[in-house]
């Protein structure tokens, strides 16, 4: 017969393992002592304490495994990228190139370019995984200083807007210094002429042979310089070296705000501008007006034409001249427009360019 301390004994065992089966712990190997898991976010998932925050095999939960590639952050499985032996959150930007992140869907063990036009510093976006001062509009990467396709007197300015083009005074047509075919002008030329360039000015140059019945000819020319149906404004920034004195129709130094190839109709060469040693006027001889045009300067030269068709010219912002009734064709013209012997010049041309509204 059991005694009544070993009846008690056993009624104490049994109630034990009644207490224990309501706590989040486990026997340990020897059955004596329960394994306990007691921290914040640990559970008991089979005979083991796991950490459901953190594991990615139970992740918010027991036997929640995450997928492959991804990590377990907060009881959430989310993607993530191996690079370089670091564990990098999707969406995270290379710290040594912000054109790149972590993208798992495309790669989870390698950067990946971010699109074309994502902006990535002040004033810069992306193109072709560089950030560079570069403007994303209308889906289209633009250089800095491209011009609008539809409006020239917009360009790119990335240090302004990188999504907007930006408003310009004006639309350069010629960069002295550099190569004028390359910026779409062509010539017209007879011998003996020269065509030089300095640092920042292109020098156009002709003379006559001694007893020769003609003389040198260098005209250079741009079509589609200007919308002849508006107003418009054209400056020209030259210096004039040296020129003979201009006959009617004919100069050795010249300004045409219209031009027909190959040399020029009547209405051209009677509005152009002529320009003497000491004088500028209308080659049909309509107007004229003194200056001392070969005084070793640069002078800003100004033709603009309004909506009623009035021409006005003036030298470094002071009106010279005027006319009415003033056509244009959109071709331009600068230099020595003739080959009347002993009728030349030369001209230094800084800059040509179309004024914006």
């Amino acid at each position: 017969m059991l005694s009544i301390r070993s009846t008690a004994l056993s009624c104490l065992v049994v109630l034990g393992f009644v207490a224990a089966c309501g706590d989040n712990s486990i026997p340990s190997p020897d059955a004596s002592t329960p394994v306990m898991c007691n921290s914040v976010g640990v559970e008991l998932c089979g005979d083991s304490c796991v950490n459901t925050v953190s594991d990615p095999k139970h992740c918010g939960g027991c036997d929640n495994a995450c997928a492959t590639g991804a990590a377990c952050e907060g009881s959430v499985c989310v993607a993530i990228c191996q690079i370089d032996g670091k564990q990098v959150a999707a969406g995270a930007v290379n710290a040594a190139n912000s054109c790149e992140q972590c993208t798992p869907a495309t790669s989870a063990t390698a950067w990946t370019q971010r699109a074309d036009g994502t902006s990535c510093n002040p004033g810069q976006v992306c193109s072709a995984g560089v950030c560079t001062p570069k403007c994303f509009i209308d889906g289209v990467v633009y250089a800095a200083g491209a011009p609008n396709p539809g409006n020239a007197c917009e360009t790119c300015v990335p240090a302004t807007s990188t999504t907007r083009w930006t408003a310009r005074a004006s639309v350069p047509l010629l960069v002295g210094g550099d190569d004028i075919t390359a910026q779409g002008w062509t010539t017209v030329s007879q011998t003996p002429n020269t065509l030089t360039y300095g640092v920042d000015y292109v020098r156009l140059a002709t003379s006559t042979n001694s007893g020769a019945q003609t003389s040198g000819q260098l005209l250079i020319t741009r079509a589609n310089s200007l919308d002849a149906t508006k107003p418009f404004t054209l400056r020209v920034t030259m210096q004039v070296e040296s020129v003979n004195t201009h006959n009617q129709l004919d100069s050795g130094a010249a300004i045409l705000g219209s031009f027909t190839p190959p040399f020029g109709q009547s209405v051209d060469r009677s509005q152009m501008i002529y320009l003497d040693s000491a004088a500028i006027g209308w080659a049909d001889g309509t107007q004229s007006a003194a200056f001392s045009v070969t005084d070793g300067a640069y002078h800003v030269y100004e033709l603009s034409v309004d909506a009623a068709k009035v021409a006005t010219v003036s030298i470094d912002g002071v009106a010279k001249l005027t006319r009415n009734n003033f056509a244009a064709n959109g071709t331009i013209a600068i230099g020595d427009q003739t080959n009347d012997p002993n009728v030349d010049g030369a001209v230094r041309i800084k800059s040509v360019e179309r004024l914006c509204p």
